[in-house]
């Protein structure tokens, strides 16, 4: 373990921050604003909304993230109308991110528990779903660079941990990374024979820059506060430290009110602050 216990920070809502200022701002906490998830939500005037979170967010110094969309915006899409369409929720998702001075965005994988299953009855889907999504993001990936954000790929269906660290690897940017979120891995490894959590850390290595923190128990994507499911943390952050990840820790759950007992836990095991 690190000399200093890693700081916790959490995903919320705009609407749920205020039950929860106070406990970001104490440390100055990592933050993941999940607001501009919904098509609907970008293609309005948010500018009131921004102005809203910038005067709650006047005394914070810590990292800011945005969740970008993910309902229907596979990133690895074909359609070249639905790609359009990804292309525009990419740009007004960093327009977001460059309002508030958010340094990440998170998207979701395009790989999926089907593609996973049915790689050999298709030869090359997997690598022309890498070109495709290559394709796809290449301009959000610029304008990322230039406004100093990183978008981070979080493992949604995946259920082979490397397809994400390729795709990084194919691009050779600063704004490009790898998300893992825990749950969706675990479940992943109890329910359709993927790796163990630990392998995800290690698979992703250097380029993990954020993890969604969530228990649960193998079987859906639950997420629980931790010490509610199966999850071994003593072992996820052993491994964590051993392949020298600082990433971004946000505590990511279905009912926010648990996050102070979901950071207990973890500081009674003495794993973060």
């Amino acid at each position: 373990m690190p000399s200093t216990l890693p700081v916790l920070g959490a995903a919320l809502t705009s609407f749920e921050l205020p039950d929860h200022l106070d406990w970001v701002l104490e440390k100055q906490r990592d933050l993941e604003l999940q607001d501009f998830v919904m098509g609907s939500t970008l293609n309005s005037d948010w500018s009131e909304q921004a102005s809203s979170i910038k005067a709650m967010l006047s005394d914070y110094r810590g990292r800011l993230g945005l969740h970008g969309p993910f309902w229907d915006a596979g990133l690895g899409s074909l359609d070249v109308d639905v790609v359009e369409v990804l292309k525009k929720r990419l740009m007004q998702s960093l327009d977001a991110c460059e309002a508030l001075g958010a340094t990440q965005l998170v998207l979701h994988s395009p790989y999926t528990i089907w593609l996973h299953h049915n790689r050999e009855n298709y030869i090359g889907a997997v690598d022309g779903l890498l070109d495709r999504t290559q394709e796809n993001i290449s301009e959000a990936v610029q304008r990322a660079e230039n406004i100093g954000c990183t978008l981070v790929l979080e493992n949604a269906e995946d259920v082979d941990p490397d397809f994400r660290r390729q795709l990084v690897e194919r691009f050779d940017s600063s704004a490009l990374a790898v998300s893992l979120d825990t749950g969706h891995a675990y479940y992943a490894h109890k329910t359709h024979d993927g790796p163990e959590l630990a392998e995800w850390v290690r698979s992703a290595g250097a380029h993990l820059q954020h993890i969604h923190l969530q228990d649960c128990d193998g079987l859906a994507d639950r997420h629980w506060e931790m010490g509610a499911g199966t999850i071994n943390w003593s072992e996820f952050f052993e491994v964590l430290w051993a392949e020298g990840s600082r990433p971004r820790l946000l505590i990511e759950l279905f009912e926010n009110s648990k996050i102070p007992e979901a950071a207990a836990h973890l500081e009674k095991l003495g794993l973060a602050q």
